[in-house]
């Protein structure tokens, strides 16, 4: 079966964006507000539409027309975005997030760029086999990595988790010290179900994140110390959407 592909007329039913008005290369980022920091680094910006956490954003970045648009929190939310992103006929897509490290060397704003995720989302069992993996698209890759070539921060590149758990329970754990062992290098929550569907839809995606903590080396696998709206983490953000923004356009 082919791609479901929409009529460029069309709106899409989530998004509430019509489906003509979106670019063809597009950032996604969890946070609302993010999607407005990153809108604001494009020339002659202007909102395409809003509803519940989604909010989408088009302007040009280095001549090249780019779309931002916002998530939310959880791979189930974002799938709906993605599928609806990839539905309306967009080629590229970059996650822009934050990410816990698991590595002892990644820590508060140093950069990860995903390789691939496991998959560990709650989402994509239900849409393949658990044998399919999530892989980045490799020229997506190169341009995240060739875009944080002078990047001026710790810049890491591998396996990342995508976990459907923010907070953990005493009751099974916390299975990050077995990921970290696996030598998985940061943990977040949607990266495996973006690469999943633009996998399916056959669109080229790939991502990048900020690092706001480091559970395990901080001994703090409840996440009870958790604070990501420190300046070390504001400056890592303002720069990870910054190298997005040039591999995105790099890639028209």
């Amino acid at each position: 079966m082919d791609p479901v592909r929409l009529d460029p007329v069309s709106v899409l039913p989530v998004l509430q964006v019509r489906v003509g008005d979106l670019p063809r290369k597009v950032i996604v980022v969890g946070d609302p507000n993010r999607a407005a920091r990153a809108a604001e680094k494009l020339d002659n910006t202007r909102e395409l539409g809003s509803y519940r956490e989604y909010f989408s954003y088009a302007g040009d970045y280095n001549g090249v027309e780019i779309g931002v648009v916002s998530h939310g929190v959880g791979s189930a939310g974002a799938a709906v975005c993605f599928e609806e992103l990839c539905r309306s006929g967009v080629d590229t897509i970059i996650r822009a997030g934050s990410a816990g490290g698991l590595q002892p060397n990644v820590v508060d704003g140093h950069l990860v760029i995903a390789t691939a995720a496991v998959r560990n989302d709650g989402f994509s069992p239900g849409v393949v086999p658990p044998e399919f993996p999530a892989v980045a698209d490799h020229d997506v890759t190169t341009a995240l990595i060739e875009a944080t070539g002078d990047a001026g921060r710790p810049v890491h590149r591998g396996i990342v988790l995508t976990s459907s758990v923010f907070y953990p329970h005493s009751v099974l754990g916390s299975a990050l010290p077995q990921w970290q062992q696996a030598g998985v290098v940061a943990v977040e929550m949607e990266a495996a179900a973006l690469l999943i569907i633009a996998s399916l839809h056959r669109v080229a995606a790939g991502a990048i994140f900020a690092i706001d903590g480091n559970p395990l080396l901080e001994r703090d696998e409840q996440m009870s110390g958790y604070d990501p709206h420190r300046d070390i983490v504001r400056e890592a953000v303002d720069s990870m959407l910054d190298f997005a923004l040039v591999a995105l356009a790099s890639l028209s």
